[in-house]
Order: structure tokens, then C-alpha cells, then sequence
């Protein structure tokens, strides 16, 4: 398996880290075994002025993590039902993260399939951030944790040529939606639904 990114991957401006993990592989590994997968999908939030970002609201119980050292976790749930998973970046304090919106299944598919076994296609185990984190078993117990350990590692994979990367503003949001802070590897059938620049 190739390394784990390093603390200094995460220690820079996180529009810098969301691009750079378009190929990374995340993984996740619990009890029922390893699951993992291509990041090909990836959101920034960039701290307290972004209004998208849960650090508009300040430091809280909810966002503590968020203000966490870069390559570290933090992990949330959303509707009552979803948990989403986040890569901390830049200084501790400044808190700012990059959110993984879909991956490409990579290993583990037969238990990815196990966990969400309404879904028959491949394509649609993890093309979105609840959806994923729901094919790889992460949940608000990994949130604070160092990605560079189990359970939850980000792991070094092939690069993504500038050719490869699109540029869009963010989904999902209503607040700060016109800041083009969303990275996906074009054409990638993996990738959530959603607009596409033109």
C-alpha cells in the first residue's frame, strides 16, 4: 500500500489541498474489515468568513474538530441520518477542511455492498459524502482522529493532470454558493450528480 500524506500535505491553504487529493485514496478500516476508495470529488471550506462553512458559527462543541491540526478528521452528521467526512487543513486554529464528496470504489466492494444493500451499481456506493462514508463504515467516532493512522487513512495515489480537473461552485449549499470551491476529475462516472461548469 503506498503511504499515508503526510501533516505537511494538509498544512496549506485548503483550496491548495482539495485539488491535490483529486487521486488520493481514502480508506477506512473497521471490525468488518477494509473498505476504500478514489477520492474523484472534493469541496473546500475555507473558516470563520465562509459563511458555507460550520466555522461561521465559531468554535463549538459540534465544530471543535474543525479547529483541529492539519491531517486530522472531522466528521459530522447532517438530516438526522448521514455522517460526512472532512480532511482539516492549514494551522491549528484556523479551522478549515476539505470535504470528500465521492470516490471510486477501490477495494472492499463486496463489503461496501453489505452496508448499503439497496444499491446495485457499483456507481452509485459512494457518489456522494453521506453515501461514502456510509460504504466505508466512518462515522462520528473517527471524527479528531489523525489520518495517518486507523481507522481512517488518506493514502498517496496516481496524480490528476491540471487537463483532468474541473472547477465548479459548491453544491448542496445556499450560503457562499457562488464560490467555485468544488474539484471533480472530469468525466469520472463516479462523481456525485450535480452542475458542471461549462
Amino acid at each position: 500500500m503506498s503511504r499515508a500524506l503526510s501533516r505537511a500535505f494538509y498544512e496549506r491553504e485548503t483550496e491548495i489541498v482539495a485539488r491535490e487529493m483529486l487521486g488520493t485514496v481514502l480508506e477506512c478500516e473497521t471490525d468488518e474489515g477494509l473498505a476504500r476508495g478514489i477520492i474523484v470529488e472534493t469541496e473546500a471550506y475555507l473558516g470563520e468568513h465562509d459563511l458555507a462553512c460550520h466555522a461561521a458559527a465559531g468554535r463549538t462543541l459540534r465544530t471543535d474538530a474543525l479547529y483541529g491540526p492539519p491531517g486530522t478528521s472531522y466528521v459530522y452528521f447532517i438530516y438526522g441520518m448521514y455522517w460526512c467526512f472532512n480532511a482539516v487543513t492549514r494551522a491549528e486554529g484556523s479551522p478549515s477542511a476539505v470535504l470528500v464528496r465521492a470516490l471510486e470504489p477501490l477495494d472492499g466492494l463486496a463489503l461496501m455492498h453489505k452496508r448499503r444493500p439497496r444499491i446495485e451499481s457499483d456507481v452509485e456506493l459512494a457518489n456522494g459524502p453521506g453515501k461514502l462514508c456510509a460504504a466505508l463504515g466512518i462515522d462520528g467516532s473517527m471524527s479528531a482522529r489523525s489520518l495517518q493512522r486507523k481507522p481512517v487513512i488518506i493514502r498517496e495515489g496516481k496524480p490528476v493532470s491540471d487537463e483532468q480537473v474541473e472547477v465548479t461552485t459548491r453544491i448542496g449549499i445556499t450560503k457562499s454558493a457562488d464560490w467555485p470551491l468544488r474539484w471533480i476529475v472530469r468525466g469520472n462516472r463516479f462523481v456525485s450528480k450535480g452542475k458542471v461548469s461549462a
